[in-house]
């Protein structure tokens, strides 16, 4: 059952002691579309005094036999089953107060039902009001939650098609129902009428038995009845007129019985033949339901199918999955191999230049003292730091003083890191390593990124690739 927040106040009392006049429902339809609100409309009667915690519930019924066509709120309560106190109800509504009872429409009001609380399936239901005493104060007509027009519903899987025969079947024996009740009233007006033509004949024989006590008391009284002889003879015409009349209407009462008897024969084959073709549809409903029964088997073999070619396909999408991570892992090693490679190329073709630089000013300066280049052992090069030690304007050094040095062998002889600057030449790759490693290049455009921020420098070495 439905609930709300607040159950009802409901009581035990049975439905004989309840008073169901006091509130009538009005405009009640045979049945409602399901997914939309039902508006209950009510009417409070003169001597009723609606209260606080009065609600309005939709109860279940079950109607008995075909009385469910002409059941009334008055005579519902010996036609229905299926609830016997108000606890039973499916879902419920507080009922609104009016404000002034004595005006004319407060004491007609309603309430809406929302569909999602409404029942689901096609049972008869009915709407009773109740007290806050738990006493049903009025009930309306039973009606059915369903489609406007079931017939119209086009069904087209075979579990539609057994409900279409079922349907049918109902059908059928709605339809013989009517014709016993058919035949059992001409069974009834037939034995009316023997009984009408029974009274006819009892009434003849009882005019023949007086003609005759007549007919003895004219013979006995001759000659002291002459005068009245006519008058007899006269009556006698007429009751034998009236007589023959009724013989001829008890003739037209015998074709009238006989054409009758015919028709109930006829109606009896049919009969007969109506319940040749329901047991040829159960047969046939019986055939639908085992083929139905075959095809649900496939149709459960067919779901496993799919399920494990599903978990195949899972299977091979997580394969299919890792093999991309490990390609794109390999692909974003790679790229960093390659950035390195063109960073170590750059420093080599760098450092070349600078190579190459400083052999030309060291020709030159050799030059200049009138050394050959090839000739020396080792070329000192000259410091930045110390030519602008000695000479701040000369950006090389000052030119001269290579040829006081060259005057020394000794000086000429020593052996200086050009990094570092110390007297022997020093292995520098690791820390030019280190140095290369605190900073990282983009191989496109030449950016330089601080090593803490690698992430940033490989989205942007990707961004090149888009």
């Amino acid at each position: 059952m439905e609930k709300t927040i607040e159950d009802p106040p409901t009581s035990a009392v049975l439905l004989d002691h309840c008073h169901f006049s006091q509130v009538i429902f009005n405009s009640v339809e045979k049945f409602y579309i399901p997914g939309g609100d039902v508006t209950c409309r009510y009417t409070f009667t003169q001597n009723f005094i609606p209260r606080q915690k009065d609600w309005i519930g939709i109860f279940r019924v079950i109607l008995i036999g075909l009385f469910q066509l002409l059941i009334t709120p008055d005579n519902f309560l010996s036609l229905q089953v299926g609830w016997k106190t108000v606890r039973e109800y499916y879902t419920f509504m507080w009922v609104t107060l009016p404000i002034d009872l004595n005006n004319k429409s407060a004491k007609q009001q309603e309430v809406q039902f929302k569909a999602y609380y409404l029942p689901k399936d096609d049972e008869y239901y009915q709407f009773c009001y109740v007290d806050q005493d738990g006493v049903v104060r009025g009930a309306s007509i039973p009606f059915q939650f369903r489609p406007e027009n079931e017939e119209d519903i086009l069904v087209v899987t075979t579990q539609g098609e057994v409900e279409e025969i079922e349907q049918h079947n109902k059908e059928l024996c709605k339809e013989n129902q009517e014709l016993k009740d058919s035949c059992v009233s001409l069974q009834k007006q037939n034995s009316d009428m023997q009984a009408e033509l029974q009274k006819k004949q009892e009434e003849l024989e009882t005019l023949q038995s007086i003609n005759k006590k007549l007919e003895l008391k004219v013979k006995e009284q001759k000659d002291y009845w002459e005068t009245e002889l006519l008058q007899l003879k006269e009556q006698n015409q007429k009751m034998s007129s009236e007589n023959e009349k009724m013989g001829i209407r008890v003739d037209q009462l015998q074709a009238q019985l006989s054409t009758q008897e015919k028709e109930m024969e006829k109606l009896v084959q049919g009969d007969q033949d109506k319940t040749e073709q329901l047991e040829h549809l159960k047969k046939e409903n019986g055939h639908l339901f085992l083929s139905l029964t075959e095809q649900r088997k496939d149709q459960k073999k067919l779901e496993q199918t799919v399920e494990e070619m599903k978990q195949n396909e899972t299977t091979a999408m997580k394969k299919q999955q890792e093999l991309m991570d490990e390609n794109f892992d390999l692909s974003r090693r790679l790229s960093e191999k390659k950035m390195i490679y063109n960073a170590l190329q750059r420093e080599k073709e760098r450092l070349e230049g600078e190579n190459d630089l400083l052999k030309r000013e060291n020709s030159r300066l050799l030059s200049y003292m009138g050394l050959d280049f090839n000739s020396l052992p080792y070329q000192v090069p000259t410091s930045d730091e110390g030519g602008a030690g000695q000479n701040p304007g000369l950006v090389y050094g000052n030119p001269y003083s290579g040829i006081q040095e060259s005057s020394s062998p000794s000086q000429l002889s020593i052996k200086k890191c050009p990094i570092c600057k110390a007297d022997d030449i020093c292995d520098h790759t690791l820390e030019q390593q280190q140095m290369q490693a605190l900073c990282l290049n983009c191989p496109i455009c030449d950016k330089i990124f601080p090593a803490t921020e690698k992430q940033i420098f490989e989205d942007h070495v990707f961004c090149h690739s888009l």
